[in-house]
């Protein structure tokens, strides 16, 4: 990978060593990650302010990767933000507009803390969405009218669950790729 700065948002978690994100980050030499929240607190405007925060403390390129229910952060968050992205790896959204399995904060709860409706329009910068054939979370066909709506490119993962440890994965190395990738892409745009 070249000189951007990979910005990490993760999901509804708390931070897990195993994850294929807290991996990443110690594999990338340029790497900065949006402090966990956790799925107690979902109040949006706390949470976009977090990844601005994040993303303005980097100077340089930077290429955001964001994983879960940081994807749908991530959506609402580049609606608003005027910080230059070269690009953004956006794995395994969920479906928030459905019911959540039981451990999952709920539609009501969602839509309380402003998740809800999730955004739909196309993001301003290019994205690919990596996408779970079998992810409890959000279901392929689902996923893929979300990579639509962003513009974003969608690559079919193909049975990975919800690409996390609990699915069998802590390492993801397609991750780095397709990292390179939007890196390559953006400095041929330029």
């Amino acid at each position: 990978m070249s000189g951007a700065t990979v910005l990490i948002v993760p999901g509804l978690r708390d931070h897990v060593a195993e994850h294929w994100q807290t991996v990443l980050a110690t594999r990338l030499t340029r790497v900065r990650t949006v402090p966990p929240m956790g799925r107690e607190d979902l109040d949006r405007a706390k949470r976009c302010d977090a990844i601005e925060r994040a993303a303005r403390a980097v100077e340089g390129p930077l290429v955001v990767v964001a994983h879960s229910g940081g994807v749908v952060m991530l959506a609402h968050w580049a609606r608003t933000t005027r910080r230059p992205v070269l690009g953004a790896l956006l794995a395994t959204p969920p479906d928030f507009e459905r019911p959540m399995p039981e451990g999952y904060p709920t539609m009501a709860a969602l839509e309380a803390g402003g998740w809800l409706p999730v955004p739909r329009e196309s993001l301003p910068f290019p994205s690919i969405v990596a996408a779970s054939q079998d992810d409890p979370l959000g279901a392929f066909g689902r996923v893929a009218e979300l990579a639509r709506g962003w513009g974003s490119r969608l690559v079919d993962l193909g049975a990975v669950g919800h690409l996390n440890p609990a699915s069998g994965f802590g390492e993801w190395p397609m991750a780095e790729r397709l990292i390179s990738e939007l890196e390559t892409g953006a400095r041929a745009v330029a």
